[in-house]
């Protein structure tokens, strides 16, 4: 398939990742407008883009796209990041009316159905509302700290001047049961929203208790998000080597 001039909202933007093959890319996901189904954008070598093509999230963008030819999952596109174009960005206005507009009816009734979509139609990327939601963290393994520095050492003799991205030395999770599912036996998917990564580098700048800190990303992401005061939802995908292990890469939490 050709490329095609199409449009999305824009709701994921995952934790850069650098890589040998396509040196540090970010994996952004969102809703297409024409078909209101879940489209994966990848590579986006994000930090690289020109400054008027850098969008935030919820922003409406057209962008030039085609099938990935080397990712089988039905969701994955591949973009070409030159013809970006950012035309709107909905608002939370009206208790994120705009926004609830194009999300809602994307979401699977659970998570439990996501996994069960996965099996029977490759089903990579969903919505759902999950229900008793905790929010917890472990130390980072050494591997993947090392493993993080030795991509950007090989991307710098390419561009001396890359600047990396030092790894968050936590990894976060999630801990949840799909709502209004009485048989789950409930789920535990790790975090990989760019969001909380940006968060812990800004706050680490004022803050300087760990301690302090981690509870502080512990009252956003659980206490405000997921409080019994928001209609809160987690976008999930999964990759495509491991199918059947997704992430939590963004939360929407409108209020009730």
């Amino acid at each position: 398939m050709g490329w095609q001039t199409r449009r999305f909202l824009i709701t994921i933007k995952v934790t850069p990742n650098p890589g040998t093959k396509y040196g540090e890319t970010v994996y952004i996901g969102g809703i297409a407008l024409d078909t209101g189904r879940w489209t994966r954008l990848y590579p986006v070598p994000f930090r690289d883009l020109a400054e008027d093509r850098k969008f935030a999230k919820y922003a409406v963008i057209e962008a030039d796209v085609r099938k990935a030819a080397d990712d089988r999952r039905p969701e994955s596109h591949r973009i070409n990041v030159d013809s970006i174009r950012i035309l709107d960005h909905l608002d939370t206005k009206g208790g994120w009316a705009r926004r609830r507009e194009m999300v809602l009816p994307s979401l699977s009734p659970s998570f439990c159905d996501v996994l069960r979509e996965q099996k029977t139609a490759d089903l990579s990327m969903a919505a759902f509302r999950p229900a008793d939601v905790e929010f917890t963290w472990a130390r980072a393994s050494l591997r993947d700290r090392d493993r993080c520095e030795a991509c950007y050492a090989r991307l710098s003799f390419v561009d001396p001047t890359r600047r990396a991205l030092q790894p968050v030395p936590f990894n976060f999770r999630y801990q949840f049961v799909c709502a209004g599912t009485p048989a789950c036996p409930g789920h535990d998917l790790a975090v990989m929203d760019w969001e909380l990564s940006a968060a812990w580098y800004y706050w680490r700048q004022e803050e300087p208790s760990v301690e302090a800190l981690l509870a502080k990303l512990r009252h956003k992401w659980l206490d405000t998000m997921c409080s019994p005061a928001r209609d809160t939802i987690f976008f999930v995908g999964n990759t495509e080597r491991f199918r059947d292990e997704f992430t939590v890469c963004g939360v929407f939490y409108p209020p009730k």
